[in-house]
């Protein structure tokens, strides 16, 4: 998908070429969180009281937050240098931003990203320098792209990082995203992309899914990616999901799962790789029957795929843990504590 705009041109003209480029020649973001172009499109699809109550939370989240480090990262972010860019979704899995600029302007720009580390959902190539992020996002959307419809529809995009996968399904046709993640970095990291593409629909708000209202039924695909086992209660979470979607739309959930064809289901006590927030860890069939008993139907397991060390791992770019500290060291087929090591799981399933 292309959309092309200079900055003596008051309104985009669109063409599309799925999966290749996004945006390309667009003018720099001049301000932090604007908002305001999504908050008009839902009050002009008749959700005027969830934009009303969107504009008070993310205010509210932004003000009460005032993480130690966002003095910085706004810094960083306004410091960014001005670059005529084109963003594209690579076919090395890469979300680029591709622009000229100097060796001098290239360093500066590289120490200004670090500044937002850890980066953890990815790969990004902004302007030749490479963020490998400590997962390969890619790899999973590789197993989702095939199995989702995206042209023309909007998508809700819950617990979405900073915005990767959002980037990708623009590039499959998407419309519109809305991201949710309450973790301000995360946002900031989204904010430092979206700068250099400020008409791109694809949006990273700074809030959970409790921000979601009961009937909400806004969009056409609902995206629930490792965000299930950190809920208390996962059938509220799912019952969240499928009130978002319109009449017939699609969800897709993935989420840590137990390697066995039995319903069953894990409640790790303390913690699960290291993790303290880990509540429920499904088998597939499990999941299966929350999602028809939730009201979903047409369930479709995607893809059960063991993580490895190559998938998510420590890089410069995130220098925490990461999975090779969460196994144990002599059987990697658990965790530190004793439990299954890490298989993740990734259904589709239809609203009625």
């Amino acid at each position: 998908m292309t959309w092309r705009q200079n900055r003596c041109c008051s309104s985009p003209r669109i063409s599309r070429n799925p999966r290749t480029e996004l945006y390309r020649s667009l003018p720099v973001n001049t301000s932090l969180f604007d908002f305001e172009s999504l908050f008009t499109w839902l009050t002009e699809t008749g959700h005027e009281a969830w934009s009303d109550q969107l504009q008070l939370a993310c205010h509210h989240a932004i003000d009460v937050n005032s993480h130690g480090n966002f003095p910085d990262w706004h810094q960083c972010w306004k410091d960014l240098p001005d670059i005529d860019s084109r963003i594209h979704a690579r076919n090395d899995g890469r979300v680029a931003l591709d622009g000229q600029i100097s060796a001098e302007v290239k360093s500066q720009l590289r120490s200004n990203l670090m500044k937002f580390r850890p980066w953890r959902k990815g790969p990004f190539d902004l302007f030749g320098i490479d963020i490998d992020t400590e997962w390969r996002s890619d790899w999973k959307w590789n197993r989702l792209r095939d199995h989702v419809e995206l042209r023309d529809r909007s998508v809700l995009d819950v617990g979405c990082g900073n915005g990767y996968f959002g980037w990708q399904m623009l590039a499959a046709g998407a419309t519109r995203i809305i991201g949710l993640d309450p973790f301000l970095l995360y946002v900031m990291q989204h904010e430092v992309i979206r700068k250099y593409v400020e008409a791109a629909p694809n949006y990273v708000l700074p809030l959970g899914d409790d921000c979601l209202p009961e009937r909400l039924h806004a969009f056409d695909v609902t995206v629930s990616m490792g965000v299930l086992y950190h809920r208390t209660s996962p059938i509220e979470h799912l019952q969240s999901l499928y009130n978002s979607l319109k009449r017939h739309g699609q969800l897709v959930v993935e989420t840590l799962v137990i390697d066995t064809r039995d319903e069953q289901l894990l409640m790790p006590e303390g913690r699960y790789a290291k993790m303290r927030n880990v509540w429920f860890i499904p088998s597939v069939d499990m999941l299966t029957k929350w999602l028809r008993r939730t009201g979903f139907q047409d369930v479709k397991v995607v893809d059960v795929t063991r993580t490895t060390t190559s998938e998510q791992r420590r890089t410069e770019w995130m220098t925490f843990e990461s999975l090779p500290d969460f196994l144990d060291p002599a059987d990697s087929s658990k965790t530190v504590e004793g439990h299954p090591a890490p298989v993740r799981a990734m259904l589709t399933a239809q609203r009625k």
